[in-house]
């Protein structure tokens, strides 16, 4: 049995803290919001953002970081993209030096433009640090339904560390090391979502989202391989995989607020309508700055920025998108 500490309470880190006590962990989970946490270990479930999901009895909710950390063998972060940095900063004073960090933030921090790892290597070695990502909403995790994900690190030993952790009968993990590829593919997927969205909110069919979901992956995928990436890895588990459960199911927050936008919503009041955080409203601003600087043809995602930032309204951008000139569809 080893320890593991969550940091972070949302709807994905305790669907994961079930996943984990369910294999027999002793789970900790700390959360910046003592209100949250108080009602959590209340009632034994997350009621604010996984209500229906019942807490196994070796997940502690503890409200001092310091206790949830002391001795853990693996540290969870669940905070949203933009706030990691400042998580992990906080924790490191009470991390074991050979614990193992995994992320599941799936983003890119605006302003340094940097992906999660980028960030953890300013402040740890990252032999020891693991991405999980893939084709995952915490609410069909939270009732135990199958899933399968992928455990990514520059050191491959520590990503079968995590795949061991978190196997289980419902729970499948798989193995990269191409951690620039997953983190991509688990940033920019959030984008094309809000495209999606707002493609169904404006009463567009199938075909439109098809060709949007299609046209997506194929420049996240130019901009993966200018980074580093390796190509099979956007037609796995992380890349085409998460893209699509983003793109088409209702637990998607990403295609809910841009279903909103679609409707003629302001993108501000749909953000906040979702109620939880909309990560890829911030990675698009991130995504669309770091296209540029590195000189990669980014239009679905350059159009949603535009989009969102109020400069064009959701029928110009599909115009927009629909009257560029022709060209292969490989290039």
């Amino acid at each position: 049995m080893s320890k593991v500490a969550v940091i972070g309470a949302g709807s994905w880190g305790t669907a994961l803290a079930t996943v984990l006590a369910g294999n027999g962990e002793d789970v900790y989970i700390w959360d910046i919001d003592k209100a949250h946490l108080q009602r959590m270990a209340d009632n034994h479930e997350n009621v604010d953002y996984l209500p229906g999901v019942k807490l196994p009895e070796n997940i502690r909710m503890v409200m001092d970081e310091a206790e949830a950390l002391d001795g853990a063998d693996f540290v969870l972060f669940s905070a949203p993209a933009q706030h990691f940095r400042n998580a992990l900063e906080t924790a490191l004073a009470h991390i074991r030096e050979d614990a193992v960090i995994i992320n599941v933030a799936k983003g890119i921090e605006r302003h340094s433009l940097k992906r999660m790892s980028e960030i953890a290597s300013d402040v740890i070695d990252l032999n020891r640090y693991v991405v999980l990502s893939g084709p995952s909403h915490a609410e069909e995790v939270g009732l135990r339904q199958p899933t399968t994900v992928a455990a990514a690190s520059i050191n491959l030993d520590m990503a079968e560390r995590v795949q061991d952790l978190f196997m289980s009968d419902r729970f499948r993990v798989y193995t990269t090391e191409d951690i620039v590829g997953v983190e991509l593919g688990g940033a920019l997927k959030n984008i094309i979502a809000l495209g999606a969205g707002i493609s169904d909110g404006m009463g567009f069919g199938d075909n439109a989202k098809a060709a949007l979901m299609t046209r997506g992956l194929a420049e996240i995928t130019r901009l993966g391989l200018k980074l580093g990436a390796k190509p099979e890895t956007f037609a796995g588990l992380t890349g085409v995989g998460d893209l699509i459960v983003t793109c088409t199911s209702m637990h998607s927050r990403n295609r809910r607020c841009g279903i909103m936008i679609g409707e003629g919503m302001d993108p501000e009041e749909a953000t906040k309508k979702v109620g939880m955080v909309v990560e890829g409203m911030y990675t698009t601003d991130a995504a669309y700055e770091l296209a540029n600087r590195v000189g990669v043809e980014m239009p679905i995602t350059e159009t949603i920025y535009k989009t969102i930032k109020g400069e064009i309204n959701a029928k110009l951008a599909v115009s927009l998108l629909m009257e560029r000139d022709k060209k292969h569809e490989q290039g």
